[in-house]
């Protein structure tokens, strides 16, 4: 059997990616207002070691920043089409440019991979599988693509692309990070942000496709409405979580 079909494609992984038995629940943290990108950063390092040196909880942050755009490790300097736009932070994560800001909701997600699997391919597998649940549960359908990491939805109603493929659009990004297979980074779902703003990059290094959010394909989604979706959904994935103030 050669290599090429031994290679399991991502939706082919189990995807749940549930923790040892008798781990803790995972924190589940909601940050009020918008949250500074280097503070955000600071809070997840300091939470990564914890979790790695003192087998701290692991915990999921939700948050929504303001108007900004973060380079991956991939990122080509030509994707960075209005430099001047917003600010622009380099980061360690996995991927390319993306855009973070008011109505998009990110989740950082800080996951200790010794407690579950050492797999980096299944894990990101099951941040897929995360975000399609929690569009399913609002009604849409998300799809993976094997030679792009996100989570995308089809435009039926669009003319079709050249090569006769259908025109699609990335509803989720997915940028991660480990550090001693502690996570951090994680996952953006466009529940109502402004499109626009991603006009300033190639979004992940994709110019043949476009963005869309929650409120764009006709769902009167709030803020809150996302986020318990995305609670629910993810202990389907990764198991049960409890709720946290921050300290």
């Amino acid at each position: 059997m050669t290599h090429e079909m031994d290679y399991m494609q991502r939706a082919e992984i189990e995807s749940q990616f549930f923790a040892n038995r008798g781990s803790a629940p995972v924190e589940w943290l909601v940050a009020p207002g918008l949250v500074d990108y280097d503070e955000a950063v600071r809070f997840m390092e300091e939470r990564v070691a914890a979790i790695r040196d003192t087998n701290a909880n692991e915990l999921v942050w939700l948050v929504e920043h303001p108007p900004l755009y973060t380079a991956g490790t991939s990122a080509s300097d030509t994707d960075l089409l209005t430099p001047d736009r917003f600010p622009v932070y380099a980061t360690g994560r996995g991927g390319e440019y993306t855009y973070h800001g008011p109505g998009q909701r990110v989740a950082y997600v800080m996951l200790d991979l010794k407690r579950r699997r050492c797999d980096v391919r299944a894990f990101v597998s099951s941040l897929e599988a995360w975000i399609i649940a929690t569009l399913g549960d609002m009604n849409i359908k998300g799809e993976r693509r094997e030679d792009r990491v996100g989570v995308w939805v089809t435009r039926p109603e669009r003319p079709t692309l050249p090569d006769g493929s259908m025109s699609e659009d990335k509803i989720a990004a997915i940028g991660i990070r480990l550090r001693r297979w502690v996570s951090y980074h994680g996952i953006s779902i466009n529940v109502e942000p402004d499109l626009d703003h991603f006009g300033g990059i190639v979004p992940c290094g994709i110019n043949t496709h476009g963005v869309t959010s929650l409120v764009d394909l006709g769902l009167p989604v709030t803020m809150h409405d996302a986020d318990n979706a995305l609670r629910q959904s993810f202990e389907g994935v990764f198991g049960p979580t409890m709720s946290v103030a921050r300290k």
